[in-house]
Order: C-alpha cells, then structure tokens, then sequence
C-alpha cells in the first residue's frame, strides 16, 4: 500500500525570504520606471552677449530638476545651477576665465526627490561654444560729439564686459584690441546720402562742410570673424548749427531789453532830479 504525498509546506523562514524577495524585486521595478520618466532637456542654446553668457534649454520641468555641467574641451566637467526648476544657467563665470577657449555644456535631469536617486541621471549635451568667435556685439552708444568748423569729433563710449582681470572688468576695446573696428555713418541733416568711416580706435575726427547740421550712428565691427561680425547701430544723433543761432539770438535780445531798461530807469530818475530842482527854482519867487 502506498504512503499519500501531502503538499510540501514551506518554513516561516523560507516565507519571509520569499517576501523580502519579492519586495526587493517590486522596489527595483519601481526605481526603473521613475528613471525612465524623467524627461530629458532638449532644444539647448548659448546666448550670449559682449561675453554676458547664459545657457538656455526646455522643456519646463513638471516632476523633475536640471543640473548643469560645463567644461572646456578636454578639461573637466564642473557643475552649476544645481537641482533647479528654471531652464536657463548664467556661464559667465566659466566661459571668462579663457573666452579664447571651446566650451561644452550638458544638463542632466534628476526627479524631483533626489534624496534616494541613485542612478546615472539622463543628459543633453549642448553645441560646442567659443566666446570670443560667438559672443554678440551689443549696441554701441557715442560717449560726445563735437562740430567745430569744419570737423566732426566723435567719441564711443567703450563697452564693458563682465570679464574679469585682477579684480578689474574688462572693456570690449581690452578684449578684442585692434580686431574690434567701429564704422561711423554720417549724413547731412538736410540730405540722404550716408559717408562712412572706419577707426581701430574709439574716437572719429571727420572733415565736413562749414555751416551745415550732420546726423550720425555707429556700429562695432570684428572683420575677422565668420559669423555675428557686426553690432546692432547706436542711436542716431545729430549735430545742430540752428540751435546755435537761436541761442544767440536769445542772448542778443536779452541783453537789449536788459539795456532799455536801464536806460529807462536812468532817464526816469533824470527827469525826477531836475523836476525837484525846478520846483527849488521858483518857490522863493511864489514867496515874493
């Protein structure tokens, strides 16, 4: 007769491991579907001007933060901007240390509770970045200008920089040096037809007729550059001979009305001197 097989039961012990087992399992799943909803930035962009450099991204994050990572070529990657909800990293700093340098940013994307994160986070590299080729020219603004005669004196107010040298900012003309070129367009008030001139300095001294009102703008200028080669043109200015003449006029009429009327004042206290001594003259006669 055979002895009946009953079902196996297993030891507290086993059931526990199991559990512990499976819990584990359940956990790692989990983590790996957190990681893969992390959205990744995309669409990154330098934007940059006379060296102001701020790294730009998207997309807006939901449930998640970015960390961004920036290194010059064969350098090592340094972070900043950590665990932050905004879309955009100020590089300035970094890229000022050689902005004759080639840089590359990266941002990584974490999930929103970084305490227990564990995993490489996923990144997006940006384009590759030389301040000094790339950088935007900012607008230029003329510091003073002068017509005397026959000569025009224009001097460009030297644009600063957020670079740094001894503890000094810098100025686009100590950047660029002899590179950086400012074109002067200037015009007749009274006319169209625009001249140009050019200076590897910051002042223009320019030959134009005798008598007549200019108007003028500038623009800065890298011609050794590929691309981004000229600033938008300053603020058109313009000199004024009319303004001048009026101004005379002015002065003329008030120094004549100034002169009447101490002329008038004058003969009124004339004319009361000699009336007290006309009425001296004749009282002793009235007397009589």
């Amino acid at each position: 007769m055979e002895t009946p097989t009953w079902p196996r039961v297993p030891s507290p012990e086993a059931a526990v491991a199991r559990m512990l087992l499976l819990i584990w399992v359940l956990l790692q799943v989990a983590r790996t579907s957190g990681t893969t909803e992390i959205v990744v930035a995309y669409n990154l962009t330098w934007k940059s001007t006379n060296f102001k450099t701020i790294l730009e991204w998207e997309p807006k994050p939901i449930n998640h933060v970015y960390t961004v990572q920036i290194s010059p070529r064969l350098g090592n990657w340094k972070s900043k901007c950590f665990y932050t909800t905004d879309t955009e990293c100020d590089l300035t700093d970094e890229i000022g240390n050689d902005v004759n340098q080639t840089y590359q940013a990266r941002v990584l994307s974490y999930p929103a509770d970084t305490t227990d994160y564990s995993g490489e986070p996923p990144f997006t590299n940006s384009p590759e970045f030389t301040p000094y080729l790339e950088t935007k020219l900012g607008r230029p603004t003329i510091q003073s200008c002068k017509q005397v005669g026959t000569k025009l004196n224009v001097t460009i107010r030297d644009m600063c920089t957020l670079i740094r040298r001894n503890g000094t900012f810098l100025g686009l003309r100590d950047v660029f040096g002899k590179n950086l070129i400012y074109t002067l367009y200037y015009w007749k008030a009274s006319s169209t037809g625009k001249k140009t001139a050019k200076t590897s300095t910051n002042e223009f001294l320019i030959d134009v007729d005798e008598g007549e009102s200019y108007c003028f703008s500038v623009q800065a200028v890298i011609p050794s550059r590929k691309a981004n080669q000229k600033s938008p043109e300053s603020p058109i200015e313009c000199t004024s001979h009319e303004k001048g003449a009026l101004l005379i006029i002015v002065i003329v009429v008030l120094v004549v009305l100034i002169l009447i009327i101490i002329l008038s004042v004058t003969l009124y206290k004339c004319r009361k001197v000699r009336a007290r001594q006309s009425g001296k003259e004749s009282s002793p006669l009235n007397a009589a």
